[in-house]
């Protein structure tokens, strides 16, 4: 047994947990730390190890690593500035071990406007050519909208543009200071810009005061739907099918809805072709008893505001609307898991500050 054993190597356990998968680094991070310092087949020795690694957690991890010092190798692991992804992150290396030779972040750092310099396709983005300017709206006041101005956009070069200077912005801002903090954002050229140009580097200032701002007016701000009124919606698919749809309609109509910047959409998938679209009686059952389970664990006075649900098409979709989103993200993942033998779920999360989304349900 022992000969086998020898010719086939030992199986690695799989990679269950946070603890998991440190107990696994630590065990092969000489490796790493090598791999990184000599700058020689990091692929292969670090990155091709680490990527299946992270996969058996969950999707949606992300890594950057590079020498911090002449001693030190920094980790960055990133959600690439997917919502849903960044409470996960956040949590694996909060659980990291202290490790000589190693720093582990967790999110793509804010970094000095002096230090971002950043050469893509042929073209260069940095302070001196990228301005911007900040879009107002009377109805919705508290919304950031900006438009980044590069000196060398074109119809031809757009995509080149538009992807190095989300790059910057991602390197300049943080990856969690660029999600937070802007709303919309558009990359124009200097011909189609219809204000006063601001340099980047005033960037930063600018959303910490728009921020400070928006705290100042909405924090602590709750809402109790004890007492809300809910409609009840119908409507046909293009495809023939009914729709059927409870929103809360009260809240709707709510002023407060920036304050609660973060839509959760979870999607149910199951077969009812044989009823139109619409969900069997036992399928109807699980389809509430989900429901009833996310709506215990996110609460309106926690700032989880639940929208409504719509159901049609061999699909139901449930909406919150959030005040942050890692809790729901961290809900949403955990239930899933729970109901993955009975149900097929997925979840969103998207930030929709004045909840636009929603207007198609609006009665009035």
């Amino acid at each position: 047994m022992s000969f086998f054993k020898n010719i086939f190597g030992k199986k690695e356990e799989p990679i269950k947990n946070n603890v998991d998968f440190w107990n696994w680094f630590q065990a092969n991070e000489k490796t790493f730390f090598n791999a990184i310092k000599s700058h020689k087949e990091i692929e292969e020795r670090f990155f091709d190890k680490l990527s299946p690694k992270l996969s058996e957690l969950k999707d949606g991890y992300y890594y950057q690593a590079w020498m911090y010092d002449d001693n030190t190798v920094e980790l960055v692991l990133t959600a690439d500035a997917n919502a849903k992804n960044i409470v996960f992150v956040e949590e694996l290396v909060a659980h990291a071990p202290k490790i000589d030779g190693w720093k582990f972040t967790a999110l793509k750092p804010a970094m000095d406007i002096e230090n971002v310099a950043i050469s893509m396709g042929g073209y260069k983005f940095d302070r001196n050519n990228l301005f911007f300017y900040s879009n107002d709206y009377a109805a919705y006041p508290d919304e950031i909208d900006l438009c980044v101005i590069h000196n060398e956009l074109t119809e031809d070069n757009m995509q080149e543009i538009v992807d190095g200077t989300y790059l910057f912005l991602d390197n300049y801002l943080g990856e969690l200071d660029f999600l937070n903090n802007i709303d919309n954002l558009k990359i124009i050229s200097r011909q189609e810009a219809e204000k006063e140009l601001v340099p980047i580097n005033k960037l930063k200032d600018f959303l910490t005061w728009r921020q400070k701002e928006f705290i100042e007016k909405y924090s602590g701000l709750r809402c109790n739907t004890e007492n809300d009124t809910y409609a009840s919606l119908e409507a046909v698919l293009k495809n023939g099918r009914p729709l059927f749809a409870i929103v809360n309609s009260t809240l709707l109509e709510w002023d407060g809805k920036a304050s609660h910047p973060w839509i959760l959409e979870v999607q149910i998938n199951y077969n009812g072709d044989e009823n139109n679209g619409l969900p069997e009686a036992s399928t109807y059952e699980l389809l509430n008893e989900f429901e009833e389970q996310i709506m215990l664990e996110l609460k309106d006075f926690d700032g989880y505001l639940y929208i409504g649900r719509e159901t049609a098409d061999n699909s139901r979709q449930i909406y919150f609307a959030c005040k942050d989103f890692r809790k729901p993200s961290r809900i949403s993942h955990h239930l899933i898991k729970k109901y993955s033998d009975k149900l097929s779920i997925e979840y969103d999360i998207y930030k929709d500050k004045y909840w636009q989304s929603f207007e198609r349900f609006r009665l009035n």
